[in-house]
């Protein structure tokens, strides 16, 4: 089997070299080992293209000893870039549009951004694809002129009509972050549309949104089917990013209502539930333990939680509300196993945990999502102290912001 010969520095991946059947194996009795205390583990998902799945890279510019430009990726924890021609996890067209940049670069001697100095131009590119064929170029620049910046755009254009928008990133900030705050579009719209589980979602620089669209569907219909979701329901979408699961199960339910604390992320949603004309979704921007404590306070009730938390997993407020709720359901949608066990250790109180599903989302990488299936135990089933608990967890959430179960 192949193996990519920048692995070992560039970190990206760390199966590299491994047949695939064999990493399925590996994560599969990581999650075995993590999770079967709790319940069976069914057998892992796998991703049926398990290369050039990733629908978007960022790619650094830097020039070797002898001054020749190169494009790759930074090594974990540096500002070295370590050369890639050929990602085999990036959408294959990605390699082609960044060879027809660099060649534009190297001829017109457009001057890469110096991250000491803070002179120079081009600083990174960001790639971006949709399902549906059309590609996002992002140009990250250390300041917003120069001359050859039209020049660059048409070549661009010219070599690649596959792309559709092309758009000029400003950060001229010091530090690893790859995008500044200001965009200005130079082709199209400023973004793509992706069409994921029946629906349209548009994708700006910015925006948040799964790296591995097929599997991403593959993933949202497991929680969506263990969900077990009618028209009489009331679904709570927690850490709802731009609404993608939330929407998807909008033809289900009654009514959702999803909660995210970033503001980009929830005007992506609110963009995203009116290109696709859906009526009984809302998304609020607020902390997610903050507004299931109020939600608990004003005793609203929920039928169904899908919760699809960070890599921390949830915290205190979160989960003692949410108890309190006591929903019918949790489809818990993880990303870290090792947060899924902590917090599955909490809610086996009050919940039993009915399926554990593994879904390779990420091949050749270390990384496993899991989907989680709860149900109620029945209140005259739940040991008292358990309630007494989870109010004293609700009072200690009160009085600080995060907290880890």
């Amino acid at each position: 089997m192949k193996k990519c010969p920048s692995a070992p520095f560039c970190g990206g991946c760390q199966y590299q070299g491994v047949e695939y059947a064999k990493q399925l194996e590996i994560k599969q009795e990581k999650i075995e080992k993590l999770l079967s205390s709790f319940h069976s583990v069914e057998r892992i998902i796998s991703c049926k293209e398990p290369e050039h799945y990733r629908n978007k890279a960022q790619f650094s510019f830097a020039r070797d000893e002898e001054g020749h430009v190169y494009y790759g990726f930074y090594m974990p924890g540096t500002h070295m870039v370590v050369p890639v021609d050929d990602c085999m996890i990036c959408n294959d067209r990605m390699s082609k549009i960044m060879s027809s940049i660099k060649k534009t670069v190297i001829l017109q001697h457009i001057p890469l951004y110096n991250e000491r100095s803070k002179k120079g131009f081009l600083r990174h590119v960001l790639i971006r694809t949709s399902n549906e064929g059309e590609y996002m170029v992002v140009l990250v620049t250390g300041i917003e002129f120069n001359a050859k910046r039209e020049f660059l755009v048409r070549q661009i254009l010219k070599y690649n009509p596959e792309v559709k928008t092309i758009v000029q990133n400003v950060n001229g900030s010091p530090g690893s972050q790859v995008l500044g705050k200001k965009n200005i579009v130079l082709h199209g719209s400023g973004y793509i549309t992706d069409r994921l589980c029946g629906l349209d979602f548009r994708i700006s620089p910015a925006s948040f949104y799964q790296i591995s669209s097929k599997q991403t569907e593959v993933l949202y219909n497991e929680a969506i089917k263990v969900a077990s979701l009618n028209k009489e329901q009331i679904l709570i979408d927690a850490y709802c990013g731009t609404g993608t699961i939330g929407l998807s199960a909008s033809r289900y339910v009654k009514r959702v209502l999803g909660v995210e604390n970033n503001p980009t992320a929830i005007e992506d949603a609110k963009i995203n539930r009116k290109i696709n004309g859906i009526s009984n979704a809302e998304f609020i921007l607020a902390d997610a333990g903050k507004y299931m404590e109020q939600l608990s306070r004003n005793r609203t009730h929920i039928d169904v939680v899908i919760m699809d938390p960070p890599r921390a997993g949830s915290d205190t407020r979160f989960m003692s509300s949410m108890v309190r709720m006591s929903p019918e359901r949790i489809v818990y949608v993880s990303c870290n196993p090792d947060t899924l066990k902590r917090d599955l250790q909490y809610l086996q109180k009050y919940y039993t945990i009915e399926k554990i599903q593994p879904v390779d989302m990420f091949p050749f990488t270390s990384h496993v999502e899991c989907v989680a299936l709860l149900k109620r135990i029945e209140q005259k089933r739940r040991d008292k102290s358990g309630f007494a608990e989870a109010d004293q967890l609700r009072v200690h959430s009160s009085v600080r912001e995060k907290g880890s179960i």
